[in-house]
């Protein structure tokens, strides 16, 4: 137990105020459950593969964790940066990580999934014993779901993943990004038989999972399977994420059911998307930028989640640390004290007083960034966009999966069914 005093200042009717919080015995060997049984707020860290494709670690396409092993210091970088800003877990860079997900479709295999698994798992618990942070093992939706594979085959990944998360001993574990609750299902089955605290969240909006299975349903399926934490990941943006996850806990409640609730949205702005979520913006991957939420708008997402009652609120794809900051800048009151980063930004633009040029001074207030209406600067862009809708899913041709390299004949079946769907 250690007690510990943090200064930090809050803004109230435009008054700077100064209060000093004692946290007093404040136990850093809480697991996840004790703390979200304790009311506490925990702040999850961002989207790994967008952040590290950007900064040239990881290939668009794939989307596999390779640089686990190939460049960890990228990733303990980027741990240590949302370290900074206020998270509460690191999640190990495991996204993707089975191995039948590494050698799908022509992709170079270097590593296996068992040794990037592994260095993911020691760069999370090196980052997280540099502060207050759990680590979390994390598995994914897989290509043999796709592709028709049975029940045991698909667990059989997931075990080869989660034996080494017990072999690094995670804290917890986290069921994240599947379409269809029932792969999410198999993979809360599988992760249970370690004992440790369970998470799953789904990449679904209101409209439910990819076989219609409402948001509820899908909460009440993934707790009875074993989840103690259900939520939302990706896919999504944040009012979008908030308003599916109360569709959860609505379902929860219904059933007589209890659980703790997660939300890990998008950092972008998608009111236009259908079903399938930001990956048929024609945007995606590669110009997605002018959809990107600033930190105020992260502040705002931060207390529509927790007053909706979810108290695990994260990030997913276009996550920065910065925008993780902002999450724990709008909770600071509740939870009693502020990220080390903030050590180096004002609270709602309080160290703009210090600008050499006087208009930019003047905006050194909370109701001038509150209000503020962002211009895209794209005078001839459309500010919605009209997204594929190609209606495939698990079963279909077309998301068969495959070792081999898409072929040209492959691609030249799709640029042609592209062009008739536009």
């Amino acid at each position: 137990m250690v007690c510990i005093y943090v200064n930090y200042q809050i803004l109230k009717c435009n008054k700077r105020v100064c209060i000093s919080v004692l946290l007093a015995r404040f136990d850093f060997t809480q697991g996840i459950l004790e703390r979200l049984d304790a009311g506490e707020i925990v702040i999850g860290d961002g989207g790994f593969v967008f952040a590290l494709e950007k900064r040239g670690y990881v290939k668009a396409g794939p989307w596999t964790p390779e640089a686990a092993a190939e460049y960890p210091e990228a990733v303990r970088q980027l741990h240590r940066e949302f370290l900074r800003a206020g998270s509460n877990v690191m999640q190990t860079f495991t996204f993707y990580a089975s191995d039948d997900k590494l050698e799908n479709r022509g992709h170079t295999q270097r590593f296996t999934g068992q040794q990037i698994n592994e260095a993911a798992c020691d760069l999370a618990r090196e980052v997280a014993n540099e502060g207050d942070a759990l680590v979390a093992g994390g598995v994914s939706q897989t290509p043999s779901y796709l592709s028709c594979k049975s029940e045991n085959d698909v667990k059989a990944i997931f075990k080869k993943q989660i034996d080494v998360f017990v072999k690094k001993n995670v804290d917890f574990l986290i069921a994240e990004y599947f379409e269809h609750v029932e792969e999410a299902e198999w993979a809360v089955q599988v992760l249970k038989t370690t004992g440790k605290p369970v998470a799953a969240t789904l990449c679904i909006g209101p409209e439910g999972d990819l076989n219609k299975v409402s948001p509820g349903d899908c909460a009440v399926r993934l707790v009875k399977a074993g989840a103690q934490i259900v939520g939302v990941n990706c896919h999504f943006d944040p009012e979008t994420c908030v308003k599916t996850v109360k569709m959860m806990k609505a379902g929860v409640e219904k059933a007589g059911l209890k659980a703790h609730y997660m939300t890990q949205p998008l950092a972008f702005h998608t009111p236009d998307c259908n079903c399938q979520g930001f990956i048929d913006l024609p945007e995606f991957p590669f110009s997605l930028e002018p959809r990107i939420l600033t930190r105020w708008d992260m502040q705002k997402y931060a207390r529509e989640a927790y007053n909706a009652g979810i108290h695990y609120i994260g990030g997913c794809c276009g996550f920065e640390p910065y925008h993780t900051r902002a999450l724990a800048e709008e909770l600071a009151p509740e939870r009693g004290f502020l990220p080390a980063g903030s050590e180096k930004h004002g609270n709602w633009g309080s160290g703009l007083e210090m600008h050499t040029k006087p208009w930019v001074r003047a905006r050194a207030r909370r109701d001038y960034w509150e209000k503020l209406k962002p211009a895209s600067g794209r005078p001839f862009c459309p500010s919605m966009a009209m997204p594929d809708g190609w209606g495939v899913t698990k079963g279909h041709a077309d998301l068969m999966q495959q070792k081999e390299a898409t072929s040209q004949e492959q691609l030249k079946a799709l640029f042609n069914k592209a062009n008739k769907s536009h």
